[in-house]
């Protein structure tokens, strides 16, 4: 029987949003959803979702030759929960319970103003990291075992609010030279997490 594996992306909905700090998970998702064609169409449980199959990346050589680099798959459902940030266990709790999914292969990704902006960190479970988000989904879920990928954002400049700070957009040149490509390389670590576990990911992914 094949796994399902959940890849929760944390935002809030609408387009007066989209480009928010704060929603960097969301566009994560989005982004992930793009490279391996599932479509994000479906509402269940208060999220956007979309489920599909995920190829692990091998050689021409891999696939051709019939290798299992060319054949490894893996079942994800891809989630947006539009209950808003700060009560998106919501959501992952009642898709968790409905497709029976264990919380180790729930992946969610969120963004952390106390990481330099630009940085990653996965972590297998551990505290919420001030984000009410993650508080929300250790609630609901009953536990804090379940993986996570800390996006970092940086903190605000001078006295700046917080909230507000994470409730802005990008700046262009944030968006061009940071985000845009760091979108690419946490899909890549997505797919590490999928195929070679939270410890692997780590390794290669966190600094």
């Amino acid at each position: 029987m094949t796994t399902l594996r959940m890849i929760v992306g944390l935002g809030n909905p609408g387009p007066n949003y989209a480009g928010n700090r704060h929603n960097i998970g969301f566009q994560v998702v989005d982004r992930f959803a793009a490279r391996h064609r599932i479509d994000l169409g479906r509402t269940q449980a208060k999220a956007r979702i979309g489920d599909g199959w995920v190829q692990r990346r091998g050689d021409v050589s891999d696939i051709f030759s019939g290798g299992i680099m060319g054949f490894d798959r893996e079942k994800v459902l891809l989630v947006k929960p539009l209950t808003y940030m700060n009560n998106s266990g919501q959501a992952v709790s009642q898709l968790a319970r409905f497709y029976q999914v264990e919380p180790e292969d729930i992946l969610v990704i969120h963004d952390h103003m106390d990481l330099e902006r630009g940085k990653l960190r996965l972590r297998p479970g551990g505290g919420s990291g001030g984000n009410n988000g993650i508080k929300s989904i250790m609630r609901l879920l009953g536990t804090d075992t379940f993986p996570r990928v800390r996006v970092g954002v940086g903190r605000p400049p001078g006295r700046m609010d917080p909230a507000a700070y994470v409730l802005q957009d990008f700046a262009a040149d944030e968006e061009t030279d940071i985000f845009a490509p760091l979108r690419e390389t946490i899909c890549d670590a997505v797919e590490c997490w999928l195929f070679e576990g939270i410890e692997t990911a780590m390794n290669r992914y966190n600094g």
